[in-house]
């Protein structure tokens, strides 16, 4: 199979992340529930990961390192420990459902929307400028838009909620692994991302950066820690993180962070952005197909859309697949990025790659596409 959606998951892994997760479910047991080995190498493979972490986002204290299962988990705690009934929250238009139903589900909460065109960062800043007025509690944004690979200038956004004290949440889930994620120098209160993403690490494990000193708990239980108590701990990760973690997937997190970690998200982003490069120059040469696509890349990361004008983008995606190669289709559970950008009736057709694609990949995705156009009854 020709993979090409690994915004949705990284399907091809390091072959250290599956190799850690058998063995932690063999030689693992649970982190502080016991002084013998198996909980012992649990405890210390879960601190590893945090720290590896902490390296790889600039987090001095890997304690702030919040084990998740995902990054709707993490936003959901971020939004509900920052916004409150009535609040007035600033959004970018690229936001994924992630993001505005866990701020739609609470009540009488007022939306303030920046947006630009796409790829159009200096724009999307100015409005942002402009809408961040006094009465908005919380900023929160996508880093990079998961539909379009716009790359959101969130280095200028967090200048700008420093500056006028608001604090900021930072949905990572299409950038952490392959643009730097500063959550020192950015100043946020919290920043999200998922582990089977960019991470290469195995499904149903996430990460959540906390900034600040509050922390609204999703779930109470057992800790390891202060068990007399019938309140959740006050101090991190264990309020946090109840019951027992996922740490075969965490150990399998750890060595998809190191994998990075070893070849540095510089080259891998490198290496994304030529393949998106290469696949829109090819593109061009498919008449009929609309490329949504940055000037020079300048703006965008590895996640590319694109839209044939008569055929319908769910057919293109399923024609594909039955031909071998994996590309998402839709709306991607990002309603308000494709009303943004003019899409929401059509939807888009979806590539995205990680660090082990190559021009072959695309090579093959314009063969089978140009196939499936004429089949359709294109003059090519």
């Amino acid at each position: 199979m020709t993979y090409l959606d690994s915004a949705a998951t990284s399907l091809q892994k390091p072959t250290t992340v599956p190799h850690a997760v058998q063995s932690a479910i063999t030689r693992m047991a649970s982190p502080g529930r016991g002084s013998h080995q198996p909980a012992m190498l649990a405890a210390e493979t879960l601190f590893a990961c945090r720290q590896a972490a902490g390296e790889l986002f600039h987090v001095e204290n890997p304690e702030r390192v919040v084990f998740t299962f995902n990054a709707t988990h993490g936003l959901n705690i971020a939004i509900k420990t920052l916004v409150k009934p009535g609040d007035t929250v600033l959004i970018t238009g690229f936001e994924h459902n992630a993001v505005t139903r866990p701020l739609s589900a609470i009540q009488a909460v007022t939306f303030k929307i920046a947006t630009s065109p796409l790829f159009q960062p200096e724009l999307l800043l100015q409005d942002f400028a402009e809408k961040l007025t006094p009465e908005v509690s919380t900023v929160v944004v996508t880093h990079v838009s998961n539909v379009f690979g716009y790359i959101i200038p969130v280095a200028e956004i967090a200048a700008l909620c420093r500056e006028r004290n608001v604090p900021l949440i930072v949905d990572a889930s299409q950038s952490a692994g392959c643009l730097p994620v500063d959550f020192s120098g950015w100043g946020a209160a919290f920043v999200a991302m998922p582990g089977h993403k960019g991470l290469y690490g195995p499904q149903g494990t996430g990460l959540l950066l906390c900034g600040g000193d509050q922390w609204e708990t999703l779930l109470q239980g057992g800790t390891g820690s202060v068990s007399a108590l019938q309140k959740m701990p006050d101090f991190l990760p264990d309020r946090l993180e109840a019951g027992t973690h996922n740490v075969s997937g965490i150990a399998g997190l750890l060595a998809g962070i190191q994998f990075v970690l070893q070849k540095s998200t510089e080259k891998i982003f490198a290496h994304e952005r030529k393949l998106t490069s290469y696949l829109v120059q090819s593109m061009k040469r498919l008449p009929a197909v609309e490329v949504f696509a940055s000037d020079g890349m300048a703006a965008q990361a590895g996640v590319l859309s694109l839209r044939a004008s008569s055929v319908d983008c769910e057919d293109i995606g399923a024609e594909l697949g039955k031909r071998g190669i994996a590309v998402r289709s839709g709306l991607h559970c990002a309603p308000l990025a494709h009303n943004t950008a003019g899409t929401l009736e059509t939807g888009t057709v979806r590539v995205s790659f990680s660090a082990f694609n190559t021009a072959q990949d695309c090579d093959r995705l314009i063969s089978e596409l140009r196939q499936i156009l004429l089949h359709a009854d294109y003059k090519m």
